[in-house]
């Protein structure tokens, strides 16, 4: 069976904040064991970031980013936002002004402060939401501990909404599915760029797609690339090998295991706002989300009295404060 576990050699050094070190850690299960320190810069550093929403209706796809829809990815182009009510069978789509054909973006940071999360102001309803990566100083530092040596669970577990999925090898975190249950029900789009991500004020820029912008390892026979590495130590390997073709055999968790690599993952198609269906391997056991030692930041933390999507609670009904999450936030 092949070697399981990340190396720190895969990433790319421009992509972190520090170089990756070893360091004892917990997991759930509470087997001790030693992780390695990833710490996230929050920015690609191999593409930039951008562009989102399309300005005009007249506006074509290189102006403006994707949507991800049942499967399908969709560019976020000025006929698509036209063509929303028919998309979602509802004449209240209306993300443009049919005098002007301009379309209604989060252009300032109060606008994608207010749109940015779960419970959308009603004063940003039927607008395309974006955030800019300078409001949040140029990334959000996220400081993941990924067990060196990945440890299966007997049964896989859930992914939830409180943690990353895992991390690119360009600095970027693999976030869990885009509640686009609560963006949809407020007639927003919170698109994504080209290569899958976005930016919200709590976790900065962050993919929610693999699109094949990022950093990928070709393997020598033909596999599919490695891309990631998930938040229990397994590797993420992209969706197909070099000759288009996703494998047959795969699991509930999106992984499988090859005499070359031993178990590993394949990420799932950019339309599904997902990238692994669960976890094989334990996470480690930490405060303020899986993998995520206090203190390091992440993809859901979040400040005293600052709103973000559930940070911690398990529980993605709103803003997230001292008083409703106060074990992340206090």
């Amino acid at each position: 069976m092949g070697v399981e576990g990340a190396d720190a050699a895969w990433f790319d050094g421009e992509g972190l904040v520090a170089p990756i070190t070893e360091e004892p850690c917990t997991l759930s299960s509470g087997t001790a064991t030693t992780c390695l320190k990833v710490q996230l810069r929050g920015a690609p550093s191999d593409h930039p970031v951008g562009p989102f929403c399309p300005r005009t209706i007249e506006d074509t796809a290189d102006a403006a980013g994707i949507w991800l829809e049942s499967g399908t990815v969709y560019d976020v182009d000025g006929a698509f936002v036209v063509g929303l009510p028919a998309l979602y069978g509802d004449p209240a789509w209306q993300l443009y002004d049919p005098a002007t054909g301009r379309v209604r973006v989060t252009d300032t940071q109060a606008s994608c402060s207010a749109a940015a999360r779960p419970d959308v102001d009603p004063a940003y309803n039927n607008y395309c939401v974006e955030c800019a990566l300078e409001y949040v100083g140029g990334g959000v530092a996220t400081t993941l501990m990924i067990p060196a040596h990945p440890v299966a669970l007997a049964a896989p577990r859930e992914i939830g909404r409180m943690s990353v999925v895992g991390t690119a090898l360009n600095g970027v975190a693999f976030d869990p599915p885009a509640p686009v249950a609560a963006i949809l029900a407020a007639h927003t789009i919170a698109a994504f760029d080209d290569c899958g991500g976005h930016v919200n004020l709590a976790a900065g820029y962050h993919y929610h797609a693999a699109t094949g912008c990022s950093r990928e390892i070709p393997s020598c026979d033909g596999h599919a690339a490695l891309i990631g590495v998930a938040l229990d130590g397994y590797a993420i390997h992209a969706m197909t090998d070099e000759r288009g073709v996703e494998p047959s055999d795969l699991d509930a968790c999106r992984g499988h295991t090859d005499a070359v690599r031993g178990y590993h993952y394949h990420v799932a198609g950019a339309g599904e706002n997902m990238f692994l269906g669960c976890f094989h391997g334990d996470v480690v056991a930490a405060t303020g989300g899986g993998g995520m030692p206090p203190g390091g930041g992440g993809a859901m933390a979040c400040a005293p009295g600052q709103t973000a999507m559930c940070c911690g609670d398990g529980r993605c009904d709103g803003p997230e404060t001292t008083t409703n999450c106060s074990a992340d936030c206090g």
